[in-house]
């Protein structure tokens, strides 16, 4: 199959914003769709080599299915590969490929970014000033919420790679001293310098996440976990929404068992209105969620992009190029 010739299906180029897609459409036979609903994507995919998806769900069902008879790449325009049944790909004869650490640098300053604002409330001054409620005080400044320093406080990592690394890097330049876990579910000899979990549970100011989501990390943060952070920690998650209880989380929140959290990732994305953790975002002052927005920087996208066109073209080649399955 000659280059030119490729043909490719991009089922949710919208999650792209207004990144230029031409890394992808300028070379190839590129059939662009903005976003692809569960009952479209078989006809989708239909008589396409080459699929591309964001978030879109290709299970068991959709690559056993007769229309990905002609199925031999499906290129993740992602690090994380959790809406692939990677298994399927691999009894079908599907390559599949990701895009690693592309959006390190995006997704670890907003982690700190949340950081920041779970100790200073910066937002929530904002929204004290935008109110008209500055102009009531009896006095120059208004101290309405409880805030803290970071220099000293200590942030524990879970998941300590391109991203989890950036995020230490930064954390150590506001004076945070940083715990690293040991890998969830792993039976390897600990790395040197790495803490077994429950001891960073306990020990942690901040605990920020950074895994991938797997059956051994799936609620790796539940009931258990939170009841050994501190009443005063904090919890941070932009990794994968699935990797914390939520029912137990919100519980712990206002029970005053922990001081706050901020999510970017929640179990369900979109979420329904009555989404558990959207309706207590709306509820307790000591939760902040974000719409899945950590990994989003423009440079990020346009990185994301390229080295998904640079997998591309070396399957074209006959080269594995960031091959998962």
């Amino acid at each position: 199959m000659r280059g030119s010739q490729l043909r490719i299906v991009f089922l949710d180029a919208a999650t792209f914003g207004d990144a230029s897609l031409e890394p992808i459409t300028r070379a190839w036979d590129c059939t662009v769709h903005p976003l692809t609903q569960t009952a479209e994507v078989r006809q989708r995919i239909d008589g396409f080599p080459v699929v591309v998806t964001n978030k879109v769900v290709l299970d068991k069902s959709v690559i056993a299915a007769p229309e990905a008879a002609h199925l031999k790449l499906i290129a993740e325009a992602a690090t994380g590969t959790d809406n692939i049944d990677l298994q399927a790909a691999r009894e079908r004869g599907v390559r599949v490929c990701n895009v690693p650490g592309y959006a390190a640098q995006s997704v670890a300053q907003f982690t700190i970014a949340l950081i920041l604002e779970l100790a200073t409330r910066a937002g929530r001054y904002i929204d004290l000033v935008r109110g008209g409620e500055w102009e009531k005080s009896p006095m120059y400044a208004r101290i309405d919420f409880p805030t803290i320093e970071l220099s000293g406080k200590k942030l524990g990592i879970v998941g300590h790679g391109k991203i989890g690394g950036r995020v230490a890097e930064m954390a150590r330049g506001l004076g945070m001293e940083v715990l690293i876990s040991v890998r969830p579910g792993s039976t390897e000899a600990p790395v040197a310098g790495r803490l077994p979990l429950d001891e960073v549970l306990k020990s942690a100011d901040f605990l920020s996440l950074h895994c991938p989501l797997t059956p051994s990390t799936k609620n790796l943060i539940d009931s258990r976990a939170l009841g050994l952070m501190k009443p005063a920690a904090f919890l941070i998650n932009t990794a994968r929404g699935a990797l914390v209880d939520e029912p137990a989380l919100i519980q712990a929140l206002h029970e005053n068992k922990l001081a706050g959290a901020a999510l970017d990732v929640i179990s369900r994305e979109p979420p329904p209105a009555d989404h558990p953790i959207i309706k207590a975002a709306k509820e307790l002052d000591n939760l902040v969620v974000t719409p899945h927005c950590a990994w989003s920087a423009r440079e990020a996208r346009e990185r994301l992009l390229n080295e998904m066109a640079e997998n591309i073209a070396a399957f074209i080649e006959g080269r594995d190029r960031n091959r998962v399955a």
